[in-house]
């Protein structure tokens, strides 16, 4: 992607089903677990780099010894930077105790970060500061070992203020109001109405507290829990998190918004936000992991037990599109042929606007992580220009021009490179925007000045760096025309769920279409659609509908897509400029089973969606630069 959009974060949760003798024997090393941990936090890196944590539980620890441990961290590398940490741990303990060392269950008793249960977060700060505070895991404290709750997530959640009141009249005081920390207390609160619920029933029947804190560990219904913490939730989540005593989770919304995937066998049980990192790490295949279902929970019980268990009914899936389109590990299986498929379905666009004429035609990709859709658009152009083959074929004179027609073949070259970015210390604009032009250079001698040069990007938010820096660098190769293409849809309206992508003014698809109405003289009609929108903010948000998709019904995607060529273009630019984007059918060709297209569509899965849609509006006009949730 050209454009820096920050999105969901990535989280990790290992258990070991062994003692830590048994990797040692096994493996070399009783940090298996850890090793584990680490490689899986670095290879969803992508998800999360505003920083880190990890947290471990020991099990089956006698009283007096710490059996939780938590590490954060927001270094520039931040999962390095913790194992760093612990790693020195293990060297000092081996420098002080050198006999005692060699035993694995020694290790346990008197190393940190040593346990059987583990969870790993990778942090993307779409609000708040960037500190050790925001940082997952989130720890609420007990003497008691089944009430304290290790919870870290990939979520966003929309009605805050909801359940924060929820809190209150609970008889809680949160010492904030945010989603993480309304999330961690209304998990908790249900985690000690749980204990004592048991606690009840075992003291009545005669049982000693210390009798009744085994039974209670043993019996936590933690699909109950959940249900009870969860059911008035508007938002998109994976969670993962831990109880004191050992029993873990890993819970999915309803609607199945943010991914979560888990493995299993006779050593290990294993969860995260993405399916090829288990298979890299593990080396297994496809097949063996699972995805976790919208509304379930994967159960981990102290004892071992593992089960997938419904937690909350599941409301039709619709999984985040754009989860597949750019921010996921394009080695997954299925996201691999997804992002092919999306960039094949752009072919016939790009044929029709080159009119055929190919050998004046220049094809490359914004890298890298247009890099696979590019591939199955030219799979598209081989196709087509293949049908062309056989009819000129039939007609050939010659085995000359048979032979001239066989070598003709799309012009593949990469001309757009991506260098380190620059810093710069200039504070005037105009010199600041001359540096920034350099964050991209281009690959000089194979653009003719007869060529059209189509470049791919997976998505076009803001336009901004399209018009500061990428148009400016291609027109440096003085072609005839530029085709920028899109491989998804045009963004017209505000994420909620954790992409950040919540100011609508910011979007140049919104841009275009204020742009439009008002060179029709439609201030008017903006001015209804801001009542509008008032008026559905003062209703409940289950009966709220999303009145901003009128900004967008007068006009085609051509005409909205043709007046962002206007806006992006800079003045300077000497050729003709086109942009072609995806369309809503295309990228449901491409995603069958991956519906979440609210950002293109403004049909959003949670009602909590439509209010965000609409306050965003409303903040547009009011000129109000802040997220509406």
């Amino acid at each position: 992607m050209s454009e820096s959009i920050k999105h969901e974060c990535g989280i990790v949760l290992i258990r070991l089903k062994h003692t830590f003798s048994y990797y040692k024997e096994k493996y070399g090393t009783s940090r298996y677990g850890l090793h584990k941990l680490y490689q899986m936090m670095e290879k969803q890196i992508n998800r999360g780099q505003d920083g880190a944590g990890i947290a471990t539980v020991k099990l089956n620890i006698l009283p007096g010894v710490n059996y939780i441990d938590r590490l954060r961290s927001v270094a520039p590398k931040a999962p390095q930077d913790i194992f760093q940490q612990i790693h020195q741990l293990f060297i000092e303990a081996a420098r002080k105790y050198p006999l005692e060392y060699s035993n694995p269950e020694w290790q346990k008793q008197n190393i940190p970060f040593l346990g059987e249960v583990m969870m790993g977060h990778l942090r993307y700060g779409t609000y708040g500061k960037n500190t050790i505070h925001a940082c997952h895991p989130f720890y609420r404290k007990n003497n008691w070992k089944a009430r304290n709750l290790l919870l870290a997530g990939n979520f966003n959640l929309t009605n805050v203020d909801e359940l924060f009141q929820h809190l209150v009249e609970l008889g809680q005081h949160p010492s904030e109001k945010n989603d993480t920390v309304t999330a961690m207390e209304k998990i908790g609160h249900f985690l000690d109405r749980e204990n004592e619920r048991i606690f009840r029933i075992y003291k009545d029947k005669g049982l000693s507290n210390d009798e009744i804190s085994i039974k209670i560990q043993e019996e936590l219904d933690i699909a109950s829990i959940l249900y009870e913490s969860t059911k008035k939730w508007d938002g998109g989540y994976a969670m993962v998190g831990i109880i004191g005593h050992g029993d873990a989770f890993v819970m999915r919304d309803p609607n199945g918004i943010r991914p979560a995937y888990y493995y299993e066998d006779d050593e290990i049980v294993v969860a995260a936000s993405e399916r090829p990192v288990i298979q890299s790490v593990f080396n297994v295949s496809y097949n063996d992991v699972m995805e976790i279902k919208p509304g379930h929970a994967l159960i981990v019980k102290a004892n071992g037990k593992v089960f997938e268990e419904k937690v909350l009914d599941p409301a039709g899936k619709f999984s985040c599109s754009f989860e597949r389109i750019y921010f996921s590990r394009g080695n997954d299986a299925d996201i691999y042929n997804e992002r092919r498929k999306l960039g094949k379905n752009l072919a016939l666009k790009v044929w029709d606007a080159i009119q055929g004429d190919i050998e004046n035609a220049v094809f490359s990709y914004i890298p890298n992580t247009a890099e696979i859709a590019f591939g199955g658009l030219i799979d598209g152009i081989e196709e087509i220009l293949n049908k062309q083959k056989v009819q000129k074929l039939a007609a050939a004179k010659n085995d000359e021009e048979k032979l001239k027609i066989l070598l003709q073949r799309p012009r593949v070259h990469k001309i757009v490179w991506k260098d380190v970015k620059q810093r710069t210390f200039i504070t005037d604009d105009e010199n600041r925007d001359a540096v920034v032009d350099l964050g991209y250079d281009v690959t000089y001698g194979v653009v003719k000045p007869t060529d059209t040069l189509i470049v791919l990007d997976d998505s076009i938010v803001r336009g901004t760096t399209l018009k500061k820096n990428i148009l400016r660098t291609l027109a440096r190769l003085k072609p005839k025309k530029i085709i920028i293409l899109s491989s998804a849809p045009q963004i017209r309206y505000p994420d909620c769920y954790g992409i950040d992508m919540s100011i609508l003014g910011h979007f140049v698809a919104f841009q275009a279409a204020i742009a439009l109405l008002k060179e029709k003289n439609q201030n008017k009609y903006i001015q209804e659609i801001y009542e509008l929108a008032k008026q559905e903010l003062q209703k409940h948000k289950e009966e709220q509908i999303n009145v901003v998709k009128k900004i967008y019904e007068p006009f085609t995607a051509e005409e909205i897509s043709d007046k962002i060529a206007q806006i992006v273009k800079p003045e300077d630019l000497n050729c003709e400029l086109q942009i072609i984007y995806q369309s809503i059918e295309g990228l449901h060709d491409a995603c069958p089973n991956h519906r979440g297209d609210w950002y293109f569509t403004g049909n959003y899965p949670t009602p909590g969606g439509n209010k965000v849609s609409n306050k965003s509006f409303v903040n547009y006009i009011e000129n109000k630069n802040e997220r509406a949730y």
